[in-house]
């Protein structure tokens, strides 16, 4: 049963919540960014993030982004490496013993290799997909990089992976949750935090836009699936507001900075937006 209330479950203690941005690509068209959309209209920015939910001691990593190979492979801006935006608040690669995979596509599932003791949780049909008969298609294969599939696997072969299928609480207030559409497998995560529960959509909405216009981001893998999930995302959250699309520049405008020193570059998502779902989702 899921509790839809804003208010935190007695007895759970919240989790810090954050967005790292850690790159961004530039010079987009509006057919970029939207399924149905006019190629001839601009389009706005993508920004990259991790996430971290931190209560204590007790650490949990969403996505463990990419690296500057991945950068200049497909002409991305990389603004700090994934491990280094961590750093900022405190918490060291080398140490973080949980990894959410929201889904293994390249800006989700690069430099794997910095998180060496970490236990990954991805959904089976996520790994099923990214090492099948799926892959024969160049296209399918596009959002996809060989050396984090590989590296995934290494993971794997290492006992380091940890599969779920569907929903799945992996601690009091810490939730995975299947939304699959954008890829086979993708996961959003709901997190009780000092404002009640929020789900990080990861790519189940790549911009408040995508979801408040019912109109995907044009990379795929269901399309009807993806549409279902927006009713889902909205199921999870106890309303619009508690929704964090996963590559919005907006979110960085609409929550404050984690200090002075991290504006533009780490956000709070455990406190409430100064800016409503309508006015992001413009």
């Amino acid at each position: 049963m899921i509790d839809q209330t804003g208010e935190p479950n007695a007895g759970i203690a919240p989790f810090e919540l954050y967005a790292l941005r850690y790159a961004m690509h530039g010079g987009r068209t509006a057919k970029d960014n939207f399924l149905y959309a006019d190629p001839h209209e601009s389009g706005a920015n993508l920004d990259y993030f991790i996430w971290l939910a931190r209560r204590g001691d007790e650490v949990f990593v969403i996505d463990t982004g990419f690296g500057s190979n991945a950068a200049k492979a497909r002409g991305r801006t990389l603004l700090r490496d994934p491990k280094d935006a961590l750093a900022l608040l405190g918490v060291e690669a080398r140490t973080v013993s949980q990894v959410v995979l929201t889904h293994l596509h390249y800006d989700h599932a690069g430099t794997l290799g910095d998180f060496p003791v970490a236990r990954f949780h991805l959904q089976v049909d996520e790994a099923g997909h990214a090492t099948g008969p799926c892959m024969c298609d160049a296209k399918a294969r596009a959002p996809f990089d060989v050396e984090n599939i590989v590296a995934y696997i290494r993971s794997l072969y290492a006992g380091r992976i940890e599969f779920h299928r569907g929903d799945r609480e992996l601690a009091p207030g810490f939730w995975l949750h299947a939304v699959p559409g954008h890829s086979a497998g993708l996961q959003a995560v709901r997190v009780m935090t000092e404002r009640g529960w929020v789900v990080l959509a990861s790519d189940a909405t790549h911009f408040y836009a995508n979801m408040e216009r019912r109109n995907p981001f044009p990379v795929l893998f269901d399309e009807a699936a993806l549409i279902r999930g927006y009713s889902r995302l909205t199921e999870l959250a106890p309303s619009l507001d508690h929704i964090v699309p996963g590559h919005d520049p907006a979110v960085m405008r609409a929550y404050p900075a984690a200090s002075t020193e991290l504006e533009g570059v780490v956000v709070r998502l455990d406190v409430a937006p100064s800016l409503s779902w309508e006015e992001l989702s413009r």
